[in-house]
C-alpha cells in the first residue's frame, strides 16, 4: 500500500460520522454514543436498594431484567434536583449489562465526526475526569462526551469511599 492511499483511508476515517445521544444535566449538554442506548424512559419510581451508593437510586424491572439506576447528577456531585416531567433514564447496554442513567432531559441526536473531536483539557483536582471521552463543537455549544462504561462499571459503582457511609447522602451546600 503506498503513502497515498494510506492518506486516503486517514481522510475517509477523519471524516466518518459517529451519532450521539445528547442530553442536559444542570445546563450544560452531554453526549454518549446511540448504539450504547437501549430505550429512553419517562422517570418512574424504582425500588430502592439498601447501603448503595447514593447516586444509585434503586432499581428498576424493566420487561424481566433488574435495571441498576445511576442518578448522573449525584454521580458527577452536582446540585440535586427534584425530578419532572422533563426528567428521563436513558437505558444503554454496556457488555451486554443494562443500566439506567437518570438525566435532566433528552435534546436530540447529533452527528460528530472525527475531526470535530477534541480532548478534554487536564488540570488538577479534575474529579469527574475519567468519564469524559472528549468534547465535541456542535452548533456553537461544546458538548462533553461521556464514556457510559466507566459511568456504569459495576466494580465502580460497588465502591463506596472510605470517609463516607454508604447509607449516606452527602449534604448539599
Amino acid at each position: 500500500m503506498d503513502n497515498t492511499n494510506l492518506a486516503d483511508i486517514k481522510e475517509d476515517l477523519d471524516n466518518l460520522e459517529q451519532q450521539y445521544l445528547t442530553f442536559r444535566l444542570s445546563d450544560q449538554d452531554y453526549g454518549i454514543p446511540i448504539l450504547e442506548v437501549q430505550e429512553i424512559k419517562g422517570w418512574t419510581a424504582v425500588t430502592p436498594i439498601p447501603n448503595s451508593p447514593h447516586f444509585i437510586k434503586g432499581v428498576l424491572n424493566l420487561r424481566g431484567t433488574i435495571v441498576p439506576i445511576i442518578d448522573l447528577r449525584l454521580r458527577f456531585n452536582l446540585e440535586r434536583k427534584e425530578y419532572d416531567q422533563f426528567t428521563v433514564i436513558i437505558v444503554v447496554n454496556i457488555a451486554g449489562k443494562l443500566a439506567g442513567l437518570v438525566v435532566d432531559s433528552v435534546s436530540d441526536v447529533v452527528n460528530a465526526s472525527n475531526e470535530q473531536h477534541c480532548e478534554a483539557p487536564e488540570f488538577e483536582g479534575q474529579l469527574n475526569r475519567q468519564f469524559i471521552e472528549g468534547l465535541v463543537q456542535f452548533d456553537e455549544k461544546l458538548l462533553i462526551l461521556l464514556d457510559i462504561s466507566k459511568l456504569a462499571d459495576i466494580d465502580d459503582l460497588t465502591d463506596v469511599s472510605a470517609d463516607q457511609d454508604p447509607g449516606t447522602v452527602p449534604e448539599e451546600n
